[in-house]
């Protein structure tokens, strides 16, 4: 059997449903391969695309998501969303071809040692220098990719080894028990939640499976104790709930981390210090259990008392088993907190001036999307805003990225929601800068016959780090651009294009654009006046009076 027959019949064997790639010339036999395959081809127009698609379906999915690309550029493109994946433990497997590596006449035309470039951003690199062992080799892929943690795993494909002969043998795809947390820990874990006063819980990325969602809540709705989350735990519970009190989109002077100083414990479930720290730990302060699959990494503002280790779920299930409610807690400063936070989150999603803000286009959304439909975010100012502002009612439902925080991915990702979940609406929310990192991938969209809507929201900056520039005390300097024309962008590709000029035509525009089907993309004027007189400096000063 032809190598790369095997590799794709491998493949199979685990279920790939897709593999997002720009090949090269060192791909075709694996192409050729792929042909008559059930696996589907998803044609990218950059090796990053195709990296942040695999990684979505490997965070929505759970299994692996596959993208290939051929050596070189084509590999060292791969970098950005192999990091993008690692680091928010998405579970991929990148495939990357190379040269002959036992007899090549190009000499080093191209090569760079890719195996190890990718270390530093992977759980596993390997290249396969013998047919034989192709079939072991992606079964340990496939294991160490959705392991926990889950992860990236990269494995590199040479031309002369695919071309080889070798003898068919699949290996049967086995799964695998993650630990159950000790008992002495958990019991630990009860007697210092039940001696607390103001116990409080933070829910990260890591809780963000479905299982794992029920158990929180179940624990929430019994023992009464409020909980915020992190940037990439949100919707684990739905954020309606009385007990919510905000997420942690900065890491202080925020409403609720007036909670958080009050409190005296934090149950920690489901995070880990990749993830921009929600709160600060200082020696001497609050005590914190980490309940996670691995035990917390020590960082000089991350040192938990207590390391609750294995399956999150039944450690959340035993603790509300266990947890017997107290008469002695004090949630009474975490309500006057939440009140702050509700009446703060409210204020101008009615304002309809224009240029848009931020907070009011995140109210306009909220409203017209149901509770499973996705939004997806690049990377600027106005994730932060979305993260404090727009409730999640499902998990899942809102995709940022609060561990590499790369821009470019907002629109890829998308792409990917919309594969995953086809009966879902699915919006884009990109600040300029990030969608032209990734905007060819409108053709890709166009193409496959999405039906998504981006929204640009222009300021012809890097607004960002326009915002962080003000706070310093910087002159504004060196961050502005000039943009091209959207609308005629979006129509070169066979999308549509929309540039509202009101508040309500660009409620008028999304409501088609949600309605219709095919690529729309709204280029939207946002009104960033607001960010540092609110992040900077108002959240600072009122945060200090509760």
């Amino acid at each position: 059997m032809k190598a790369s027959d095997l590799f794709v019949k491998a493949l199979e064997n685990e279920g790939v449903e897709y593999i997002f790639s720009v090949p090269g010339e060192e791909n075709l036999d694996f192409l050729e391969s792929l042909k008559d395959s059930s696996i589907k081809l998803i044609l990218t127009r950059h090796e990053q695309g195709a990296g942040f698609m695999a990684a979505t379906y490997g965070r929505l999915t759970g299994k692996p998501g596959v993208c290939m690309s051929t050596l070189g550029p084509g590999a060292t493109n791969l970098m950005t969303p192999a990091a993008y994946a690692q680091l928010g433990g998405m579970p991929i497997v990148m495939i990357t071809g190379q040269k002959p590596i036992k007899k090549s006449k190009q000499a080093r035309f191209q090569i760079i040692d890719v195996v190890e470039m990718m270390k530093p951003v992977t759980k596993y690199t390997k290249q396969i220098v013998d047919s034989n062992v192709i079939t072991s080799n992606i079964r340990e892929a496939f294991r160490l990719a959705i392991e926990e943690k889950p992860g990236v795993v990269h494995l590199e494909f040479p031309e002369d080894i695919a071309q080889e002969e070798c003898e068919e043998n699949i290996f049967e795809v086995v799964g695998h028990i993650i630990p159950k947390p000790d008992d002495q820990a958990i019991a630990k874990a009860v007697e210092m939640i039940q001696a607390a006063k103001k116990p409080l819980l933070l829910i990260g990325a890591g809780a963000n499976r479905k299982v794992t969602c029920e158990a929180l809540r179940e624990f929430v709705d019994y023992t009464g104790i409020y909980f915020f989350t992190t940037q990439m735990g949100k919707g684990v519970i739905d954020e309606r709930h009385e007990q919510y009190l905000g997420t942690a989109a900065l890491s202080s002077n925020d409403f609720l981390h007036a909670g958080i100083e009050d409190a005296d414990l934090i149950i920690n479930v489901g995070h880990d210090v990749i993830e921009k720290p929600p709160f600060f730990m200082k020696k001497g302060g609050k005590k914190v259990i980490h309940v996670n699959f691995d035990p917390a990494e020590v960082d000089p503002v991350y040192f938990p008392q207590l390391n609750v280790v294995g399956d999150i779920t039944n450690a959340v299930r035993k603790l509300t088993k266990e947890i017997k409610k107290q008469k002695g807690w004090d949630f009474s400063f975490f309500k006057k907190v939440k009140k702050e936070v509700d009446e703060h989150l409210s204020k101008y999603v009615n304002d309809e001036r224009f240029p848009m803000l931020p907070q009011r286009l995140i109210h306009i959304l909220r409203n017209k999307l149901a509770p499973e439909d996705v939004i997806t975010l690049d990377n600027g100012i106005y994730k932060i805003w979305f993260a404090r502002n727009y409730t999640c009612h499902k998990p899942n439902t809102l995709l940022l990225d609060n561990a590499l925080a790369s821009m470019g991915a907002g629109l890829p990702s998308a792409m990917a929601v919309k594969m995953v979940y086809p009966d879902r609406k699915v919006v884009a929310v990109c600040g300029d800068g990030g969608f032209m990192m990734n905007s060819q991938e409108i053709e890709t969209a166009v193409r496959l016959g999405l039906n998504l809507t981006t929204i640009i929201l222009n300021d012809e900056a890097y607004g960002m780090i326009k915002w962080k520039q003000e706070d310093m005390g910087f002159a504004d300097f060196g961050l502005d651009y000039k943009n091209p024309d959207f609308i005629k962008y979006a129509e070169s590709y066979g999308a549509k294009g929309f540039r509202p000029s009101s508040d309500q035509e660009f409620r008028d525009v999304l409501e088609e654009c949600l309605t219709t089907e095919g690529v729309k993309i709204i280029d939207l004027p946002v009104d960033y006046s607001l960010n540092h007189p609110i992040l900077n400096v108002k959240l600072k000063e009122k945060s200090k009076e509760l």
